[in-house]
């Protein structure tokens, strides 16, 4: 499971060995200037939107990888039954990033964006 952390230089998400080799992704390190919104969503997997390019889909299962649509490039670490948050990017390699976390509301209301 991914776990997200906050310091004052930085959002960092770090995923477990295994999230990392299904997914094709690395840890995930932005400044907090880069965030524009973060929201809690009920459930990460139906939050999902776009097609795995590359990583790791179950079907209403478990979701890990790069999630891409037009315009939007999603890191994604998300399962079924988890809450999730929705972090909302500008300037960074990825538009979006939605990770699953079972105290995701709190963890919302702790990550604000850069005003």
């Amino acid at each position: 499971m991914a776990t997200i952390r906050t310091t004052p230089d930085s959002l960092q998400i770090s995923l477990t060995r295994a999230e990392k080799f299904f997914g094709m992704l690395r840890d995930l390190e932005v400044p907090p200037s880069a965030v524009t919104s973060v929201e809690a969503v009920p459930s990460g997997l139906a939050a999902l939107r776009g097609l795995r390019a590359p990583g790791l889909g179950l079907p209403g299962v478990r979701a890990i990888g790069t999630w891409r649509r037009r315009g939007e490039k999603t890191y994604v670490s998300v399962r079924r039954g988890q809450p999730a948050l929705r972090i909302r990017l500008t300037g960074q390699r990825y538009d979006t990033v939605l990770v699953g976390a079972d105290d995701a509301a709190a963890l919302a209301g702790t990550l604000s964006p850069a005003g």
